[in-house]
């Protein structure tokens, strides 16, 4: 004991916590957070169960990092709709059209007071998209009549974009295949995570290791049931696709570990059978018949009067019996009146009388 205490706090010491991380790398909360999706920031998993911690050697590199810490904080800031239209020269309304297209790919979002959905885009990746030859004519100009179509249809193809990046970042922090397998499962609805995988106990094993959601207030607010289908495919497309990774996970994480299942334990009282006997000649007929009853559990008591104690036989009772057993014609003792009856005693009397005159 005192020695797993000495190694968990060895391993607590030579680690940071996510806040203390984010203060030793000269970031905010969310830039940190961000780092971390994007791979710049490299986590280990807590031995003691309390999440994600990071070494005090990936502090150091990072740190030792040329341009450290504005280079850091400039490949991790995000920008919104407004701010994303301005590094693109472009209008607003154009920037969402592409946004919705699928050009530009959100890396985060939120709720703001008005519970509507603001999503947020990387500003490196913002500045790469004009160096595209073929973004070129997006920028300028009528949008292509296909794309326009698509738009009148109602595509948007922000939350599923989402969606796929997420996974993504959850993929990589991930370790294990049930882990990778659960990472799926969270991005469908249960009913289809139910089609999929019909063992209750594997189903219980996803559970068991799916990732943590972003919470936007109380549960079960119109808030969170947003985020919930933000968070859920939607798409029939995605959905299959989802379906079929699903299963290849899961049938890589079976082989690899099949899902833990309870232990069966025999009733007291009750012998397990050996292995190869045959049930109806090892047992005898009162057990077969407790096999075969409708309690399977509850052996078939014979009746009370089975087991009823004989009654004592006095001197007297013995020596009448014998003398009928040897005279012919006479009763035996069975059609004597049963015991407790009345006229055993005036008759057994009456014959013992006439037998001593």
């Amino acid at each position: 004991m005192s020695g797993n205490t000495v190694t968990q706090s060895a391993t607590q010491s030579a680690t940071w916590s996510l806040a203390r991380a984010a203060r030793e790398l000269e970031l905010r909360r969310g830039e940190f957070d961000l780092a971390v999706h994007l791979g710049y920031v490299r986590t280990v998993p807590d031995e003691g169960g309390g999440g994600r911690r990071v070494t005090r050697a990936e502090t150091d590199r990072v740190r030792s990092q040329e341009g450290f810490s504005e280079a850091l904080r400039e490949r991790v800031k995000a920008v919104g709709t407004a701010e994303g239209a301005a590094l693109l020269g472009i209008s607003t309304a154009r920037f969402t059209r592409l946004a919705r297209l699928g050009l530009v790919v959100p890396v985060k979002f939120y709720l703001n007071r008005y519970r509507a959905v603001v999503w947020l885009y990387l500003a490196e990746e913002l500045h790469r998209f004009p160096a595209d030859k073929q973004n070129a004519p997006l920028l300028r100009g009528r949008t292509p009549e296909g794309l326009r179509d698509q738009l009148e249809a109602g595509l948007d193809l922000r939350p599923r974009n989402w969606r796929g990046r997420h996974m993504g970042f959850l993929l990589r922090q991930t370790e294990g295949p049930w882990a990778r397998a659960a990472v799926v499962a969270s991005l469908l609805d249960p009913v289809q995570v139910a089609e999929v995988i019909r063992d209750p106990y594997e189903r219980a094993c996803l559970s068991r290791f799916r990732p943590e959601r972003p919470s936007h207030g109380t549960p079960d607010s119109p808030a969170a049931h947003l985020v919930a289908r933000i968070m859920t495919a939607e798409d029939p497309d995605e959905i299959s696709w989802l379906r079929a990774d699903l299963g290849q996970a899961v049938a890589e994480a079976r082989e690899t570990h099949p899902a833990p299942r309870p232990t069966q334990r025999a009733e007291p009282g009750v012998v397990p059978e050996p292995a190869g006997s045959s049930p109806a000649h090892s047992l005898p007929a009162h057990a077969s018949q407790a096999r075969t009853s409708p309690v399977a559990s509850r052996p078939v008591v014979p009746a009370p009067a089975a087991f009823a104690p004989t009654a004592p036989v006095s001197p007297a009772t013995a020596v009448v019996s014998t003398a009928m057993a040897s005279r012919p014609g006479t009763a035996g003792p069975e059609d004597l009146p049963a015991t407790g009856e009345r006229g055993w005693r005036r008759g057994l009397l009456g014959w013992l009388d006439r037998r001593s005159t």
